[in-house]
């Protein structure tokens, strides 16, 4: 259990930046849903997501390939300097191609009258892709705490600005208009822009980032080694399709809203789906907290004789704390919706459907370990190019008929084909002998308790949520109960 015990400790670590992160963050989406009008939040999803795509291509897999190439070769020092040299070059080549067709790029996404979004959008991916390695390198080299610290400030330095000028500059010119320090503020502040400020937050925060980084840079001398680069590379490209696919897979429905549904609607359905899809912040922030604390750890256990039990066990305790915040989260919806304001809560009924989907993908990740250990990342490739084709399939067909309910189908049956391919093929290359019944089961009793709960029709809030504590309560004993003899070992006398 030593291993088990240091994953979950380094789990908790990371995901506090992560934790902290979407937590703030998230108390922005209550600020943004009720000053924001849905198309305009709308806007803000969708260039968003156009990041979350790009950023993918940007970084081309180099973090999964730096963690394989710096345990393999034993050299972490040039494993870094050629990984790290590699993106910034990548990315500067990018940076000066948007800059030089950024309205042409504007145009293509139908901003043009406002390609400073481009402008935007490429600062935050050029630094957020320099970036990637030396955070990469601090989680190789297990200093949680320096990777916590760089994290959490750029997370509340970007939550802060956000505060700043989208909520306290409004309020403070409206209220002192008068004041000679309104004036001045309002000759480069518009309050109607406040779209802008949400992006320049990001630009800057994720530049003092860079710049937090720079003391590490010294440390570490660049050695750029163009022989371990081209198998880097190689190594790299499965991973940077499955990226990709990953990457359609998780954000392209909220694209398509924009073009397949019809346009007087199409921006505020973008705005009210992307709001509920922040419902499930709990489940999203507990995976890539997991991720960070994972990926090196799969790789570190390989070679232990025990590695496909640790990993099998792996999967059942991830299983049941996913459930447990599916769970969670739907018992205490008539609490949770209120984060987001009154015109987006209409979605709310697609929320289970997501939590679902994301749970499916977490799943996906931990199976991922035996493409990943027997150099197979091609498979990896094929499950999510698979995935992206289920989803802009599914999204094509079902988004003008159901518009965003659609959106959340296809990617419950796109993140559960994946994961039922994904196990499939493990079995045949690199078995790993899961608790396949247990695992089934956690997931079917918190469906279960949750169906339960939609049946009670109880009026009162206060003895629904009384009864749904209870149901969570009991659910949890069950757990505890089937894995006492694993979390509370006799000691041996």
């Amino acid at each position: 259990m030593n291993p088990l015990r240091k994953l979950v400790g380094q789990t908790a670590v990371y995901g506090l930046s992560s934790i902290l992160g979407r937590i703030m963050g998230y108390l922005l989406v209550p600020i943004y849903t009720n000053v924001l009008a849905q198309g305009v939040y709308g806007s803000v999803v969708e260039l968003y997501s156009y990041i979350a795509l790009l950023l993918i291509l940007l970084t081309y897999g180099m973090e999964t390939t730096f963690f394989r190439f710096a345990e393999s070769t034993g050299k972490p020092k040039t494993i870094f300097g050629t990984a790290f040299s590699s993106l910034i070059i990548s990315s500067f080549i990018f940076l000066l191609f948007i800059f030089g067709f950024k309205q042409d790029f504007a145009e293509l996404i139908h901003y043009a009258h406002k390609p400073e979004y481009i402008t935007y959008l490429a600062l935050i991916l050029f630094f957020d892709t320099i970036n990637t390695i030396p955070f990469a390198n601090l989680r190789l080299q297990e200093r949680p705490k320096k990777f916590v610290v760089i994290k959490l400030t750029g997370i509340f330095v970007n939550i802060g600005l956000n505060l700043f000028f989208i909520y306290f500059l409004t309020w403070f010119t409206e209220s002192y208009s008068d004041n000679n320090i309104s004036q001045w503020i309002n000759t480069w502040y518009n309050a109607d822009n406040k779209v802008d400020y949400i992006f320049v937050s990001n630009v800057i925060s994720s530049g003092l980032m860079v710049l937090m980084f720079i003391p590490e840079w010294f440390k570490i001398r660049l050695i750029f080694d163009f022989d371990i680069w081209k198998k880097m590379i190689a190594y790299a490209m499965p991973l940077l399709i499955f990226g990709m696919a990953g990457a359609v897979n998780e954000v392209i429905d909220r694209v398509l809203l924009k073009y397949l549904l019809p346009e007087n609607i199409a921006m505020s359905q973008v705005g009210i789906y992307g709001a509920v899809y922040k419902i499930s912040i709990l489940m999203t922030i507990f995976i890539q907290a997991y991720r960070y604390a994972a990926e090196p750890f799969f790789f570190a256990q390989e070679k232990h004789k025990d590695a496909k039990i640790m990993y099998a066990n792996m999967m059942k305790y991830f299983v049941m704390v996913t459930s447990l915040i599916f769970l969670g989260t739907m018992l205490y919806m008539d609490i949770i919706i209120h984060f987001i304001g009154k015109e987006f809560r209409s979605g709310a009924f697609v929320i289970p459907i997501l939590l679902l989907a994301n749970l499916f993908l977490g799943i996906y990740y931990n199976l991922s370990v035996w493409y990943k250990l027997t150099n197979k990342t091609r498979f990896g490739a094929y499950i999510s190019i698979i995935g992206a084709i289920i989803t802009i399939s599914l999204n094509f067909y079902w988004i003008p008929i159901i518009g965003y309910e659609g959106s959340a189908w296809a990617t419950f049956i796109c993140y559960g084909s994946m994961m039922l391919i994904s196990f499939l093929w493990g079995r045949k290359y690199y078995p790993i002998p899961y608790n396949l019944p247990r695992i089934l089961f956690y997931i079917g009793l918190a469906v279960g308790f949750y169906l339960l709960s939609t049946l009670l029709q109880i009026e009162s809030l206060a003895i629904r949520l009384s009864v749904h504590s209870i149901l969570l309560l009991l659910f949890v004993g069950i757990l505890l109960a089937m894995e006492r003899v694993n979390l509370f070992p006799k000691k041996a006398s």
